[in-house]
């Protein structure tokens, strides 16, 4: 797995990583901030110049994360606050604390989410609920609060993490697909409504994805890798490198006319009717 450092180096698709100078001095909040995709883009935010606060759940992975940036990336801000996405304190508390450090919030990352892998008739109303408490209400409630901020002073980008699951579906993923697919069309509805305060708010729709997350599901044999590169038409799993490279130009100004859109990055998955 390839991990973001410095904005020049060469991504794991090949080529050169794009720049983006206007990233400079921002003030970036990520939600799940403390591993896999999350972690990625806080490097690749960090890279290019912006002040980072992280709010997660886990307080050792955030801890360590928060220590990484520090020491990676001394020119740059980091602040962490540990805590969930769906409680309206926490969360409040990480808006407040990016003002106090920052002076604003001009980007907003909606990463936190779980996943949920069950077949339907077994889904308990309470994994339900945890699903869609956490992967709908938790990303309605920070862009809620970023939105606030964003519209009052003018300006901001918001970028909600949906999944290829979301614009298409698959067995024994009820909650999961079921949120996705909401997180896409709330990202619609608020991206039309704050468009005239100067807020863009896009989705990201990622495929499969080589985190530590599914390493440990690949170990516990629920994930079979090569059967998911073999149905993959590009032939392998993203890295999240790839993922933070599009969240970036979504936040940038060279995607400032692209607003209330679910950007699919799967690999060629979902264009792929062969199974």
């Amino acid at each position: 797995m390839t991990t973001l450092g410095n904005a020049e180096t060469a991504s794991s698709a090949g080529g050169q990583r794009a720049t983006y100078p206007g990233l400079k001095g921002k003030s970036v909040l990520i939600t799940g901030g403390a591993s896999g995709i999350g972690l990625a883009t806080a490097k690749g935010f960090a890279a290019a110049g912006a002040h980072l606060t992280l709010l997660d759940i886990n307080a050792d992975a955030l801890a360590r994360a928060g220590e990484e940036l520090k020491s990676a990336y001394a020119n740059i801000g980091v602040e962490t606050v540990c805590g969930s996405t769906t409680d309206e304190t926490a969360v409040e508390s990480a808006f407040a604390r990016a003002e106090a450090r920052f002076g604003s919030i001009d980007i907003l990352f909606n990463n936190a989410g779980v996943a949920s892998n069950k077949p339907t008739l077994e889904l308990s109303p309470a994994e339900w609920r945890r699903v869609v408490d956490i992967n709908l209400t938790g990303v309605f409630l920070c862009a809620q609060a970023a939105g606030r901020r964003m519209t009052q002073k003018g300006s901001g980008v918001i970028l909600n993490m949906a999944s290829m699951f979301g614009v298409s579906s698959a067995p024994n993923r009820a909650a999961y697909c079921a949120t996705k697919a909401a997180v896409a069309s709330l990202t619609k509805v608020i991206a039309v409504e704050w468009a005239s305060f100067g807020v863009r708010v896009n989705a990201l729709a990622p495929g499969y994805v080589s985190t530590a997350l599914v390493d440990e599901l690949a170990r516990a044999g629920r994930y079979d890798i090569n059967a998911l590169k073999k149905r993959t038409p590009l032939g392998r799993l993203g890295d999240p490198s790839e993922i933070a490279e599009l969240a970036l130009f979504l936040a940038s100004d060279s995607a400032a006319y692209i607003t209330g859109q679910t950007i699919v990055a799967d690999g060629g998955w979902t264009a792929n009717g062969y199974m």
